[in-house]
């Protein structure tokens, strides 16, 4: 009986190796298509990042692209998310891509995998890690030899991992971007592009498609494409798509049309309205790009969320919300929205839409309002915060140059004169990177912020501390600045005098979130006569207790924040990202059920940055079951024209 299993296990092998070795995907430059296995293939895809959506939630948003009648779905790999520390990968979890790689090609969908180095993506410093800054003077995005290097060691632990899933060896990924938009990038480096080419074929091999994505025009496909990549483009509703498409053509004469950035929706900033597009000029155009036979991708299909410190920001320096919500097909909580079913309608005008039903919009619960109580502000807690101590130095060092790359560091110096009247503290070289909040003897002075508040005035006696707290609200992602050093970069004077003689305390917010910020911190030697205020960075704790008796909970909610200002809060340790309802548009935060529990109170922490309502009114946030993220506040300015990048081009 053994004689004989064995050959049929043997056949089934063997049978399973023909299958993949008929799998192909490539160019057909003389139908001016993509080819898959042998026949004329379009797809119809939608962006959807895997590092914005919690793990427990990638079936459910997987499935619903799949029933809005897509082929393929598209997703960057941000370098910075699984090598936050030179040489520490991590893959597992909420970054195990692979899972979500399987997960894709359970559901039935190709993949269009965008590998960077660089992404953009709206993603802190478009991907790339912060650590690449420790050599002052690299040249992000180029030929420079340390950036190489770089590049090469990440890409010799990437790639070979998404070798076995290429369509070839059995895998859905069907096509690799390679960098983003690059055409759009000063450094017009050919032989970077020639780098990246031989690196990409040396771990993917010769028969995957590489390609490339820039606008549709000739001014940014002139750097951004080369041979051996096929050029893309990228373009928004309402325009010409014949002409959009005729850019391609002045790179790719035959070949498919393809948009690889189709916009939903658009991004915002804090302190702007939140973006809206109509799904009704949406469809019109998606429309226009499917009768022509054009490949499309549609960025983004749900948007998600910038946990965390994840969030990138534009030029001038603007940073993004925690909702990437994007006003997409998916809302940032994979709601089925008016915009789905609009692009559904056209999309079964060219695909056979799937059978079946389309999984429902997940429920929300009010849980309601949470009291939280005082525990101690930021320089009570600083031993536990900064476990191993300052670093000395005369002048300020970045974040970088002490190895913290996200959050905050506070800088302490001593005041060297008596300050009894209002006097000057300024960043005459514009060197708060990027919000600073300044105390004296613990008590608040004022706040620097970069590019808008360069100069406050403070008083204090000589000697007394002067402690400035730095958060790093987000790097930026596009453009020539995105080697965005955070901290003090410059100078900061006292009356015209330098100030010098700095401790530089990095903060491990998150880990002291997770082991000690309970209770009350130990009690250091209080100012006298300036006890330390509700003005100042300051935690607070509560607890949220799931109600029993009620089917299916803990369900999905979001947290708001009545009377509070800017800050970052926890639930169980999660960093669920920046709220800062005093500027908008963003007053909620998305919490996804996954990270509540209960079978035991969830422990919540909030650090209040500015100024909490405790004093003055209830010291609560509330958990309600509908989002707000596009409140009415002052904006600071006319918001730019949606899809509008040209307003960066000085900054590229």
């Amino acid at each position: 009986m053994l004689r004989l299993l064995l050959p049929v296990a043997g056949l089934a092998t063997l049978l399973r190796a023909a299958n993949v070795s008929q799998r192909t995907f490539g160019i057909d430059y003389g139908c001016n298509c993509f080819v898959k296995d042998g026949h004329p293939f379009r797809y119809i895809s939608g962006s959807i990042h895997y590092s914005r959506i919690p793990r427990y939630y990638w079936k459910d948003r997987l499935l619903k692209m799949k029933m809005a009648g897509l082929d393929a779905i598209q997703t960057y790999v941000p370098w910075n998310y699984h090598e936050s520390q030179m040489g520490v990968y991590d893959f597992s979890g909420d970054r195990d891509l692979e899972y979500f790689l399987q997960l894709a090609d359970e559901t039935g969908l190709l993949v269009i995998l965008r590998a960077g180095p660089y992404i953009c993506a709206e993603w802190d410093m478009g991907g790339l890690p912060a650590w690449l800054l420790e050599k002052e003077s690299i040249v992000l995005r180029s030929s420079d030899t340390d950036y190489l290097a770089a590049v090469e060691k990440w890409m010799s632990v990437l790639l070979p991992k998404m070798k076995p899933h290429l369509y070839q060896n059995g895998g859905p990924i069907i096509m690799v971007q390679v960098e983003n938009e690059y055409g759009s990038y000063f450094a017009c480096d050919y032989d970077y592009l020639r780098f990246l080419q031989k690196l990409f074929r040396q771990h993917l091999g010769d028969e995957v498609v590489l390609f490339t994505t820039d606008g549709a025009s000739q001014l940014y496909l002139r750097c951004g494409a080369l041979q051996g990549f096929y050029a893309t483009v990228d373009f928004a509703p309402g325009g010409n798509v014949t002409a959009a498409f005729l850019a391609q053509r002045s790179s790719e004469p035959t070949g498919p049309l393809v948009n690889s950035e189709f916009y939903t929706g658009w991004l915002d900033h804090w302190g702007h309205r939140h973006s809206v597009v109509p799904a009704q000029t949406i469809a019109k155009t998606l429309n226009e790009i499917l009768a022509c036979g054009a490949n499309v991708n549609l960025y983004m299909f749900i948007g998600g969320t910038n946990f965390a410190y994840w969030n990138g920001a534009n030029m001038p320096y603007m940073p993004q919300p925690t909702s990437y919500d994007y006003d997409a097909p998916l809302s940032e909580a994979g709601d089925l929205t008016e915009k789905y079913f609009a692009l559904r309608e056209v999309i079964g005008m060219y695909n056979q839409l799937p059978e079946g039903i389309i999984p429902p919009t997940t429920s929300k619960f009010a849980y309601g309002k949470i009291h939280l109580q005082k525990v101690g502000t930021v320089v009570e807690f600083l031993d536990r915060l900064s476990p191993a101590g300052p670093v000395k130095s005369t002048y300020p060092l970045t974040f970088v140059q002490i190895k913290q790359y996200f959050g905050f560091v506070l800088y302490r110096t001593k005041l060297p004169k008596n300050c009894t009247e209002p006097t000057q503290l300024s960043s005459p070289l514009n060197g708060v990177h990027d919000r600073a909040y300044v105390s004296v003897d613990g008590v608040l002075q004022g706040i620097l912020e970069r590019d808008k508040s360069l100069m406050i005035n403070i008083t204090g006696k000589a000697g007394a501390n002067m402690d400035i707290l730095v958060e790093n609200m987000g790097r930026v992602n596009y453009g020539r600045y995105n080697n965005d050093f955070k901290g003090l970069v410059s100078n900061l004077t006292l009356d015209q005098d330098i100030l010098v003689e700095w401790e530089i305390y990095p903060l491990d917010i998150d880990g002291a979130v997770n082991h000690s910020i309970h209770g009350y911190p130990d009690q250091p030697e209080r100012y006298v006569g300036n006890p330390l205020s509700y003005e100042t960075s300051t935690f607070y704790t509560g607890r949220l207790l799931i109600p029993g008796g009620i089917p299916d909970l803990p369900q999905d909610t979001y947290v708001n924040f009545p009377g509070w200002t800017k800050g970052q809060i926890w639930i169980n340790g999660f960093n669920l990202g920046r709220y800062w309802p005093a500027r908008g548009p963003q007053l909620t935060l998305f919490v996804p059920r996954n990270i509540l529990v209960s079978s035991v109170p969830n422990n919540i922490t909030v650090l209040e940055l500015e100024h909490s309502p405790c004093s003055t009114q209830a010291c609560e946030i509330e958990f309600v079951d509908k989002p707000v993220i596009n409140a009415t506040t002052l904006y600071e300015n006319v918001p730019p024209p949606l899809f509008f990048r040209d307003m960066w081009l000085s900054y590229l």
